[in-house]
């Protein structure tokens, strides 16, 4: 998936109140830029950093930039907005380009189920059950080579893998699917450590027939993409 304008290369200069980041372009001026991402952006907000950012020209927008990718020292990507993975991935399930989730004949995004709860897709067939997807993005690394999921304590997250174990016990499909938007790991894990009770509802989900399935992304200024299957370490 390409992104909709060209991205612009900047300076991290602070990211505050969750959603906004101040950056200083190469041409000298300061902008505020939108920042898609709830979670705690643990290593990823530091002052001085490479960020690349899209503009916009929308006249409802307050904002003329969104930050969408952080560029390494050693040349590797982070993606920072949440919703991108998300529209990349509904293209490949609709593509049947997703290994483990293809040959259903219709993906819906954002269907209502359970308690006032949402899942990411729904994905339907003739003789088959139905396969609820809960989609994660996974932005956090403390050791290399190695992504960790959350980066700040989720009750949201406990609660989708409650609903998921839901489905699941109704003779559904449920899956998780966490996709890593960095280009520098290989496996991925929990963060036990910061969030023991999603670390718990994990576990439970499990033992009533999650699924996982992970994944890491093709990043770049030029778009995002699907790449390739990531092993999955539950923490001991």
């Amino acid at each position: 998936m390409e992104f909709t304008e060209p991205l612009i290369p900047a300076t991290l200069l602070r990211r505050y109140k969750r959603f906004l980041a101040d950056c200083r372009l190469d041409d000298g001026r300061e902008i505020t830029a939108h920042v898609a991402n709830p979670g705690s952006m643990l290593g990823m907000k530091d002052p001085g950093l490479r960020v690349w950012l899209e503009p916009n020209d929308d006249p409802k927008r307050k904002l003329k930039f969104a930050w969408r990718l952080i560029e390494q020292q050693d040349g590797h990507f982070i993606g920072v907005d949440t919703g991108v993975p998300n529209k990349m991935l509904k293209a490949a399930l609709m593509a049947g380009q997703v290994p483990g989730l293809d040959g259903y004949d219709l993906v819906r995004p954002e269907v209502k189920y359970g308690e006032n709860s949402r899942i990411d897709f729904l994905l339907t067939g003739s003789a088959r059950p139905d396969c609820y997807v809960e989609v994660k993005s996974v932005t956090l690394s403390r050791q290399p080579a190695l992504a960790e999921f959350p980066d700040s304590v989720t009750a949201r997250g406990a609660k989708h893998l409650a609903e998921l174990s839901n489905m699941a016990q109704a003779g559904h499909r449920a899956v998780m699917l966490y996709l890593v938007q960095r280009t520098d790991c290989t496996a991925l894990t929990l963060a036990a450590d910061i969030d023991p009770k999603y670390a718990a509802a994990f576990g439970d989900a499990m033992a009533h027939g999650v699924e996982v399935l992970s994944f890491d992304c093709k990043l770049s200024p030029g778009g995002v993409g699907l790449g390739t299957s990531v092993p999955f370490h539950a923490p001991a």
